[in-house]
């Protein structure tokens, strides 16, 4: 692919301000930095194209959020190219940690150069329109490679694939993240066996999750929310030492208008409404789950 026009809806330019207060050392625990690419081209095998949204309009929604941490998540559009990502982290003074895409002809030396600058886990993608379903023998070598890094791994799946992959997940000996709720169809309600796998998960003590994508969970991308609110809501009961939540910003490969952020850091107040909660949420958790220093 070489156009470079974006398919993917912009991010709001002026979201809400919250009326929640976050706590000190609140983490963001999954968001995106997209070029500029004019500087950080965009993986020419690509399967979207997104606005840039380089690490200064990160920093800056984070501010105004109220976010001191976030986690950075490597995404497909830039491949296996992490130079974005290791700039954002560079210039971060420790406030950001990060999430690689390793392949199993990963150099081990990238890895460790990884680490060094800040990136705690990495992404399995099943998605089709990501690549689909990584073979055994991929995740087995992404796992050697970053196995002794002590990485967390993310699994992102969607639909059937939390029950799909369930026994595959309970093999692995790291760390544990299944990203945006495991994308179940909310629309059946929670009394699925999807919900019951990814609870289930949850049960084996190796497995978290992030509360994050309320609105690629829900039937229409603009709101409201509150079938995959209430899903948010019984997994932050269910494991709330396990949980943690993050903004999705800037929203790629979503059909319609992106969310409000300012929007999506009230429905924390629904989430969680306990104030000891909320900083397992935001803040105890995130720092034992990427590294950063405990508040």
């Amino acid at each position: 692919m070489s156009e470079i026009s974006p398919n993917c809806p912009p991010p709001v330019d002026n979201p809400k301000r919250p009326g929640l207060a976050l706590p000190a050392f609140s983490c963001d625990s999954h968001c995106h930095v997209f070029g500029p690419s004019d500087i950080f081209p965009f993986a020419p095998e690509r399967t979207f194209t997104p606005v840039d949204v380089p690490r200064q309009r990160l920093r800056r929604l984070h501010d105004f959020l109220g976010f001191d941490r976030a986690v950075i998540v490597q995404s497909a559009c830039h491949g296996t190219d992490h130079a974005a990502l290791l700039d954002a982290l560079e210039t971060s003074g420790g406030r950001y940690r990060g999430v690689a895409l390793v392949t199993p002809t990963t150099n081990p030396d990238e890895i460790a150069r990884l680490d060094a600058a800040g990136v705690c886990g990495a992404r399995l993608n099943f998605l089709p329109h990501l690549g689909g379903a990584p073979s055994k023998e991929t995740m087995d070598a992404v796992l050697r490679l970053v196995r002794p890094y002590g990485w967390h791994i993310s699994v992102h799946v969607a639909g059937t694939g939390i029950t799909d992959y369930a026994d595959f997940i309970r093999t692995i000996d790291v760390p544990v993240v299944i990203d945006h709720m495991a994308r179940v169809d909310v629309r059946d309600g929670l009394d699925t066996e999807h919900v019951a796998s990814l609870l289930a998960l949850l049960d084996t003590g190796n497995v978290w999750v992030k509360l994050s994508g309320v609105d690629r969970l829900s039937a229409r991308s603009e709101g409201p929310y509150e079938s995959a609110v209430v899903l948010a809501a019984l997994l932050a009961r269910h494991a709330p030492d396990r949980v943690v939540w993050g903004t999705d910003f800037p929203h790629p490969n979503i059909t319609g208008s992106a969310p409000d952020d300012g929007v999506l850091v009230d429905l924390i107040a629904e989430i969680a409404p306990d104030e000891g909660l909320r900083h397992k949420l935001l803040v105890t958790n995130p720092a034992e789950l990427f590294r950063f220093r405990q508040a």
